[in-house]
């Protein structure tokens, strides 16, 4: 169910995000279509607690540092090692692709790290962005950790339809797939789920969870590179364990 006001407050965090300048309680009633009671009364719940100000007297509102100091904290506590995020920070530099931590939930691949390309033509992903598991190599990478019997038992979940092709349709393709890759020692998706798109993941256990370690970038830039990627990510991963054998445990 949606909740309005929260709905509210994300919107207008985002015009601030667009406009990047001070706003009236006039110019948000005319960008958002809000009431104008409504957007002054939000506009001084955010003053009250300190999540905008006034810039200088009568020339609108803007968000504090506030928003900046609780973004860091939350972002220093979250449960993804700096080790890790540097790990993509250095991979990204590498290839000068996209790279992302996957990890599970139910029948979805989810975006749990991204560190994008600096390119002008790249895969664009945003952390807590979900995939079908079973058509992403991210996805494919992480049921390859799982035992036979719970592959089977999230492959039964699945509805499958066709993406960008209509390559996994049926829970033996995907097996086959997910045995392929484990064999070549990372899992590829070559534009399976979106146009012009492809993609490259190794397993990765991360402190006991099933995670992936993905790249991503346009098949026309990486599609004759995968193998070499899927190299080096695979490399990488063992690096990084030898490097922080706790991480594994």
């Amino acid at each position: 169910m949606l909740v309005k006001q929260i709905a509210n407050l994300f919107a207008l965090m985002d015009l601030f995000v667009r406009c990047q300048k001070p706003l009236s309680v006039s110019e948000i009633v005319a960008e958002l279509g809000w009431p104008r009671s409504s957007a002054f009364n939000i506009v001084e719940t955010m003053v009250e607690y300190d999540f905008l100000y006034q810039p200088k007297a009568r020339g609108g509102y803007y968000p504090t540092s506030k928003w900046l100091h609780m973004g860091q904290t939350l972002v220093g506590a979250q449960p993804i090692p700096l080790s890790v995020h540097q790990l993509l920070e250095r991979l990204a530099r590498e290839t000068g692709e996209t790279l992302f931590l996957v990890r599970a939930e139910g029948s979805s691949a989810v975006f749990e790290d991204v560190v994008e390309s600096s390119a002008d033509i790249r895969f664009i992903a945003n952390v807590g962005q979900r995939l079908p598991i079973h058509v992403t190599a991210g996805g494919r990478a992480i049921l390859a950790q799982y035992p036979q019997s719970e592959v089977e038992a999230v492959l039964k979940r699945i509805r499958y339809q066709k993406y960008e092709k209509d390559t996994f349709m049926t829970p033996e393709s995907v097996t086959q797939e997910i045995e392929r890759g484990t064999g070549r020692g990372w899992h590829i998706n070559m534009a399976i789920y979106a146009p012009g798109v492809a993609g490259v993941a190794v397993p990765f256990n991360l402190e006991g969870r099933r995670t992936a370690l993905a790249l991503g970038g346009p098949e026309s830039r990486i599609g004759s590179r995968i193998d070499e990627l899927g190299e080096l990510l695979q490399k990488a991963v063992a690096e990084f364990h030898q490097q922080n054998p706790a991480r594994r445990a």
